[in-house]
């Protein structure tokens, strides 16, 4: 199978509420069935900040009306690409913020492309295993701490 390299660059939110946190549940690419922060690629003359409020208005239905930036990191994955007959090596970096909203009610139903809808989750019950990397790394930003 043919391996394919790619760099993907996204900016993410981190939108925190009572102890819990705003996570869509992947519905493709390397991160298929996982818990992830909503938002994603940054188009072409699209600042960081403008990719943020339109991913989380695309995935969760939300507005942001403040944002901080809490840290820059990357992560490698390769995952089957079945459409393509690949493997894909995957290079994504992640700018996360957190973010505060004018309205917390986030759109549960599915974006039709990356997001099986938008739900809230108690941070202390989230395990690695049903998380991406980029949202462990937010939360741990934040002082939480998730367990194994």
């Amino acid at each position: 199978m043919k391996e394919e390299k790619r760099t993907h660059v996204g900016a993410y939110g981190l939108i925190i509420k009572e102890g819990k946190i705003a996570l869509i549940k992947k519905a493709r690419g390397g991160y298929t069935g996982l818990l992830d922060l909503p938002g994603g690629g940054i188009e072409h003359t699209e600042s960081p900040e403008e990719a943020l409020k339109r991913e989380l208005m695309e995935e969760a239905g939300v507005e942001v009306v403040n944002y901080e930036l809490l840290g820059v990191s990357s992560f490698n994955l390769k995952w089957p690409y079945k459409e393509k007959d690949i493997i894909e090596d995957l290079h994504h970096i992640g700018i996360l913020y957190k973010v505060e909203l004018k309205d917390y009610k986030l759109k549960e139903s599915p974006d039709g492309l990356d997001s099986n809808g938008c739900f809230f989750y108690e941070i202390d019950k989230l395990s690695s295993s049903e998380i991406t990397p980029f949202t462990k790394f937010g939360l741990e930003l934040l002082g939480y701490k998730i367990k194994d």
